[in-house]
C-alpha cells in the first residue's frame, strides 16, 4: 500500500556581522519519479524574501533566494508532501548473460554515453595505492559483484558523526574509516566507476523509523547502471538496496553536485548554521 509522507525541513542562519547581501540555492525538493508522486511544497524565508524556483543543470528544482535587505538572522522552513509507492528493490529480471554485459561496459560507445557518471571527481579519486582496493570477480554477475561492493564499504567503515565534513577526500576516509553517508557513498561511487560501472551520487531523505544509520534523516547513496538491467540503488551506510524508506532527492558526480545548499554571502567575522529534518509516514487512504 503507498505511503504518504510529510518531510519538515528547518535551517537557520546566525551572522556576527551585517549581511549586506546573500543570494542562496536550496536543492531539497523532492523527485517526481516512477516510485514517488511530489504533492506539494510550502516555502518560508524569515525576511519574506521571494522565493524563486528554477531547474538545475541536471533537471532538478531548486529554490533560490536573494532577500533585499541586510540582517544578521535569517531562518527558512520548508514543507513537503508525497506519495510513495511501496518499492521492491529486487523487481527486476537478472543478468541472463554475466559475459555480454562484461563486454558490453568495455565498449567506447558505453562510455562515452555515460561519461559523466564514470569520471573521478574529487571526491570520488582513489589515492594511487588503493586503486586495487576492490576488484570485481569476472565469475560473478555485474549485480552481485555491486552487492559484494556495498557490504564491503558497510563493513569498511564505521559509522560516526562529527568525524568529516563535506571538504574530506576518500584518502583521509580510507585511512581513517570512519565517516557518515556521503563518505560511505563515495568511496562506493570511487570503486564502482574504478571497476568500470557508471555510479551517481544520490541526495535525499530517509524514512528512519527501522533504525537505519543517516544524519539528521538527510541521507545519500548511489545509483549503479547495470548492463540489461538499469539503473539501481546502493546504500553502503546500511548495507541494503534502496527501497520505499528512500526518498530521491537529486543526483549527480558526487556530494558537490547535490548539496542541498550553496549561496555566496557577503559579510565578516563568524557564522553558524543549524538544520533539523524531519520525516514522517502514514498509509495512505485509499
Amino acid at each position: 500500500m503507498p505511503l504518504e509522507y510529510s518531510i519538515t525541513y528547518k535551517a537557520e542562519n546566525t551572522y556576527e556581522h551585517w549581511v549586506n547581501d546573500a543570494h542562496w540555492q536550496f536543492l531539497i525538493i523532492p523527485e517526481n519519479n516512477a516510485s514517488q508522486e511530489f504533492v506539494g511544497v510550502e516555502f518560508t524565508n524569515s525576511l519574506n524574501a521571494i522565493n524563486e524556483y528554477s531547474i538545475n543543470g541536471y533537471g532538478f528544482k531548486t529554490i533560490r533566494v536573494h532577500p533585499k535587505q541586510r540582517f544578521k538572522t535569517i531562518s527558512f522552513e520548508a514543507s513537503f508532501r508525497l506519495i510513495k509507492k511501496e518499492v521492491n528493490p529486487f523487481d527486476f529480471q537478472p543478468e541472463v548473460d554475466i559475459s555480454k554485459s562484461y563486454h558490453r561496459i568495455q565498449e567506447l560507445v558505453f562510455k562515452v554515453d555515460y561519461e559523466s557518471f564514470l569520471k573521478r571527481t574529487r571526491f570520488t579519486t582513489l589515492p594511487n595505492k588503493n586503486e586495487s582496493l576492490f576488484q570485481f570477480d569476472r565469475t560473478k554477475s555485474i549485480f552481485e559483484n555491486l552487492q559484494i561492493l556495498n557490504e564491503w564499504t558497510f563493513t569498511h567503515i564505521y559509522f560516526k558523526t562529527d568525524v568529516t565534513d563535506v571538504e574530506t577526500t576518500l584518502d583521509e576516509i580510507i585511512a581513517k574509516r570512519h565517516g557518515v553517508c556521503q563518505d560511505f557513498t563515495h568511496l562506493f561511487c570511487a570503486l564502482a566507476r574504478q571497476n568500470g560501472i557508471p555510479t551517481r551520487y544520490v541526495s535525499g531523505y530517509l524514512h528512519q523509523g527501522n533504525g537505519y544509520f543517516g544524519d539528521s534523516q538527510m541521507h545519500a547513496w548511489a545509483e549503479a547502471f547495470v548492463p540489461e538491467i538499469g539503473w539501481l540503488g546502493f546504500d553502503p551506510t546500511n548495507n541494503l538496496l534502496a527501497n520505499t524508506s528512500h526518498i530521491k532527492i537529486a543526483h549527480g558526480k558526487d556530494y558537490n553536485d547535490c548539496s542541498p545548499l550553496k549561496g555566496i554571502v557577503y559579510t565578516t567575522g563568524k557564522n553558524e548554521t543549524k538544520h533539523t529534518v524531519k520525516v514522517a509516514s502514514q498509509q495512505q487512504q485509499q
